[in-house]
């Protein structure tokens, strides 16, 4: 009888039993095998990393793959019209230009805005993306679960405010319709966008700067909005762009003080 020799490479050896074998302690997931590269998720003690197939790394490296969803920031300037992420966009594990790269989009990623602020529109990926994590290493900060993104910025805070009734919009339920906080001001400049509408009042987040307009053109009455006029407020609606494609707008649904 001949006996057939199969050799299997070390390196594929080394990723198997890595696969197989649950982390003894957390360990931090970088977006590049180096060890200066920006942390960009966590593998919690006892989980089991899955090798990211076709992916090498270097020795002391391990490819692993996480799987979606993820919590990322794009650039508003990153957005078509129709509110799609151009593909070799950028998307941050934070709402800065300086934050960690979690991943570049690509033709073909889906993904839906789940937020604001300023500048940034935050979203949820739905895209298994490839981190590199050290053989043996740890994370500087143990007790993250899964495999997830670093911690976004905290949404601005919320203060406390007189009870203010809720207006609510006439239109149909939205199933796009999401929920934003900030504080409820007049637009620095009222934009006009003839013959439809005008924004005349706009959500701003802690610091002073816009989110993004509010189209009342659906809410049932504004008689009352003076009464919350300059007061943190939570509302939910519909993230799209102006008419002109110059701005960002929230066609409101409900809008109630905190």
């Amino acid at each position: 009888m001949k006996t057939t020799l199969c050799l299997i490479p070390a390196a594929l050896l080394l990723a198997a039993s890595l696969t197989a074998a649950p982390l003894l302690e957390t360990t931090a997931i970088q977006s590049q095998p180096d060890a200066s590269a920006p942390v960009i998720g966590y593998l919690k003690a006892g989980s089991e990393p899955v090798a990211a197939a076709g992916v090498s790394a270097p020795s002391g490296w391990m490819a692993v793959e996480m799987a979606g969803p993820h919590e990322g920031y794009v650039n508003n300037s990153d957005f078509s019209k129709s509110l799609d992420v151009h593909p070799g966009a950028a998307v941050h594990v934070q709402p800065r230009a300086d934050a960690p790269v979690l991943t570049t989009m690509q033709d073909g990623d889906k993904s839906e805005i789940t937020g604001l602020r300023s500048g940034w529109t935050q979203i949820k990926l739905f895209k298994t993306i490839t981190g590199y994590i050290r053989i043996g290493g740890v994370s500087p900060a143990p007790g993250a679960t899964g495999a997830t993104p670093v911690a976004a910025l905290p949404p601005p805070a919320v203060s406390a405010a007189e009870p203010a009734p809720v207006l609510v919009s006439s239109s149909p339920a939205n199933p796009l319709a999401r929920m934003f906080q900030g504080k409820l001001v007049r637009a620095g400049r009222i934009l006009f966008v003839a013959p439809r509408r005008d924004y005349q009042y706009q959500l701003e987040n802690g610091e002073g700067q816009r989110i993004a307009f509010l189209d009342l053109s659906h809410v049932l009455t504004t008689e009352k909005m003076e009464l919350i006029l300059g007061h943190q407020v939570k509302l939910t609606g519909v993230l799209r762009q102006t008419e002109n494609g110059k701005n960002l707008a929230i066609e409101v649904v409900s809008i109630e003080a905190q």
